[in-house]
């Protein structure tokens, strides 16, 4: 049973920075695909940022140069820092994971590459 719990959301000014972590367990797949994505009640699930199990990493074009994600295969963590951050940036963000992907393909279609989530986080920027 894959199981996916986010933390570190909440509520900062503009400009100000956040770090999501995601706790995985009962993943095993050698090979896979690990992302954060972003919905607001206005738009569907939207692709943040995904990394394979190559290390290969991909960003949507609204957070490049902003947000890095990033692993720790031995604490079974993905984390998500957020800096610069933008009332457009308001969302309740999620943790997923799918099996081996290209990871701009999953940034582009998380409902057709992510197999498991989490509940969410969220997290709203103060203008």
């Amino acid at each position: 049973q894959v199981h996916l719990v986010e933390s570190g959301g909440g509520s900062v000014q503009v400009g100000g920075s956040l770090r999501l972590s995601c706790a995985a367990s009962g993943y095993t797949y050698s090979s896979y695909c690990l992302g954060w994505f972003r919905q607001t009640p206005e738009k569907e699930r939207e692709g943040v940022a995904v990394v394979n199990s190559d290390g290969m990493t991909s960003y949507a074009d609204s957070v490049k140069g902003r947000f890095t994600i990033s692993q720790d295969n031995t604490e079974n963590t993905l984390d998500l820092q957020m800096n610069n951050l933008t009332p457009e940036d308001t969302a309740m963000y999620y943790c997923a994971a799918g099996g081996d992907c290209n990871p701009g393909y999953a940034v582009a279609f998380p409902t057709y590459t992510m197999n498991y989530w989490g509940k969410g986080t969220q997290v709203t920027i103060a203008s």
